[in-house]
């Protein structure tokens, strides 16, 4: 089976406290962790455009929610970046009720969160798991940087990071540098946008349905 293609992807919209989300697609698929844990990195590497969403080596940089249009038909969702400890509480503050909000809003479909395969999860990260899983949105666990350990240590390195987060022991190894993992996100992604095409097919076909009986419903 190959892997999902991005074809298209472009620069859709940005998203902050109060404002409104875009016009719904198929789904949408956010993209959150740590300040400089690779999130824009990931999304440039899956859409094969390293122009696409900006990256720095400046923590904190990505204050928005970004969406990004793949395929004309689905988001990727670029969330800002928590536990930047330079930030003022405010601001952390703002970022917290802007991710919350968005979580509790319906929308994401599905979670990629990331987390730094070379290091233990951090308070924050365990408590993002812990919002994604009161929110019952379903996730995959990515442990980014894999290419800064050994090939051999990888597996063992992700699925520890993962059993630490308390999270189900299983996480994908990526690296945008050298698209470790791309193809296994890119097939999660595949499955996400097919699964929510059908969700929406049996929703519609429910509708048409109803609306033939109340149709011919007597009075």
């Amino acid at each position: 089976m190959k892997p999902f293609a991005i074809k298209q992807a472009s620069f859709f919209t940005s998203v902050g406290q109060g404002q409104n989300y875009p016009a719904p697609l198929v789904c949408e698929i956010a993209v959150v962790g740590r300040s400089n844990v690779g999130k824009s990195s990931l999304i440039n590497c899956l859409c094969n455009n390293n122009k696409l969403a900006k990256t720095s080596q400046t923590p904190g940089k990505t204050r928005l929610i970004n969406y990004f249009l793949l395929n004309q038909e689905f988001y990727l969702v670029d969330l800002p970046g928590y536990g930047f400890a330079k930030t003022s509480k405010s601001q952390q503050q703002e970022w917290g009720d802007l991710i919350g909000d968005y979580l509790r809003s319906g929308r994401p479909k599905h979670l990629f969160l990331l987390i730094d395969i070379r290091h233990e999860p951090s308070p924050e990260d365990r408590q993002m798991l812990q919002w994604t899983l009161y929110s019952g949105i379903p996730f995959t666990l990515v442990a980014t940087k894999a290419d800064k350990i050994s090939k051999s240590q990888r597996n063992v390195a992700a699925n520890k990071a993962a059993k630490q987060m308390g999270a189900p022991p299983f996480a994908i190894p990526f690296s945008a540098e050298e698209k470790i993992g791309s193809e296994a996100l890119l097939t999660r992604i595949g499955q996400i946008v097919e699964d929510a095409k059908a969700t929406a097919e049996r929703q519609t076909s429910a509708e048409a349905l109803e609306t033939v009986f109340t149709a011919e419903s007597p009075e």
